[in-house]
């Protein structure tokens, strides 16, 4: 059974798009806050969602830094990088300068998104 590491309630904004000939890119920004065990806190100004569709499917790169406080009670930082081929098919990477979080770097974890009024909520899995 997976452990949920983190939620986070995503609000977007406007997305930007262009359609070349053989592709569409659609930008969304937006703003998160991370609630959990091991981390809390929010979006250090903005975070992008990346959209592609090609000819040879369809990928996505979510990519922020939260700042909060660690579950030692520091002020830290927590940057994710959330890539995937679809909504069910998320791979989130963790990189952080909190030393209690550091484990966070290593497995290999999973995301779960429900899409909420005017965003998403993500959970972390390990």
């Amino acid at each position: 059974m997976s452990k949920v590491i983190m939620t986070i309630s995503v609000k977007t904004f406007k997305a930007q798009s262009l359609e070349g000939k053989n592709s569409k890119v659609v930008m969304i920004p937006f703003k998160a806050e991370a609630t959990g065990e091991y981390f809390c806190g929010k979006t250090v100004e903005y975070g992008i969602d990346t959209q592609k569709t090609t000819k040879n499917g369809f990928s996505l790169s979510a990519r922020y830094m939260l700042e909060g406080t660690d579950c030692s009670g520091k002020k830290c930082r927590v940057f994710i990088e959330n890539n995937g081929t679809s909504l069910e098919n998320c791979r989130p990477k963790i990189y952080t300068d909190s030393e209690a979080l550091a484990f966070l770097e290593e497995p290999l974890l999973t995301a779960s998104i429900s899409c909420v009024e005017n965003g998403v909520i993500v959970q972390i899995l390990m």
